[in-house]
């Protein structure tokens, strides 16, 4: 090796040692680890409840059938067709009119050697058939023409649940009719205070102002009562501690 050439080795090994003593490391094994791609974290499922025991009873019809149709659309993975998704859903047909009805499906497999329903589809039809009430909109149209879905004693959420339901079994959507069978059934101090604001009265055709209204109104009240029933309960407790 020549003189030049050992003096360029060497010019290049005190520039590396130079280099390295000015702070600049080689990558050790932890920040190798620690640059590595990060495994994407498994996403964890909320626990699933499975519907209830079903008796056939038709006021429960609707819970039932829309308790079996989310569980399902959460977890498809849990079923490898359409046939299994039916035959889970009878599992639960344990009681009353719906055993009656699971058995005769069976029976009706085993005359004809053929499962009587193939889709889950034909499934939900089946159900409404059999387990839907008959008269829904009828019975609707009677309740809202009557006085038996008005507020009362109710707090207006459980009101409104109600109402909402009842409109939508008839299908009404016109919103000054909303309005007006609203506010019919409201109780009638709500009922005043929101005719009688003086400012922000929600408008006749604006069934979601009425709804709101009311919701506070009704709010503010229970809040009210709330703190006149812990001044009422003070007056009581200072007389114990006196008499004591």
């Amino acid at each position: 090796m020549s003189e030049n050439s050992i003096e360029f080795s060497l010019s290049n090994s005190k520039q590396r040692g130079s280099w390295l003593n000015s702070g600049h490391r080689t990558l050790d094994t932890d920040t190798l680890v620690s640059l590595s791609p990060v495994p994407p974290t498994r996403r964890t499922r909320p626990k699933l409840s499975c519907p209830p025991d079903f008796n056939g009873e038709c006021h429960n019809g609707h819970a039932f059938l829309n308790s079996c149709s989310l569980y399902i659309r959460l977890a498809p993975e849990q079923f490898q067709n359409e046939q299994e998704r039916i035959l889970w859903a009878l599992t639960f047909f344990k009681r009353g009119r719906a055993a009656k009805w699971s058995e005769n499906v069976f029976c009706q497999e085993a005359d004809t050697g053929v499962f009587p329903i193939q889709t889950w589809g034909e499934f939900e039809q089946q159900f409404r058939l059999h387990f839907f009430p008959a008269n829904t909109e009828a019975d609707a149209i009677n309740a809202l023409e009557g006085t038996s879905y008005h507020q009362g004693n109710q707090i207006v959420d459980n009101y409104l649940d109600s109402f909402q339901t009842l409109v939508s079994d008839i299908g009404y959507t016109d919103p000054r009719t909303l309005v007006v069978k609203f506010q019919r059934g409201l109780r009638l101090g709500i009922q005043n205070q929101i005719a009688t604001m003086p400012y922000g009265r929600p408008a006749d055709t604006d069934p979601d102002a009425w709804y709101k209204a009311a919701w506070r109104i009704d709010q503010a009240c229970l809040a009210n009562e709330a703190f006149q029933s812990v001044l009422c309960s003070a007056p009581s407790a200072a007389l114990k501690t006196v008499s004591t």
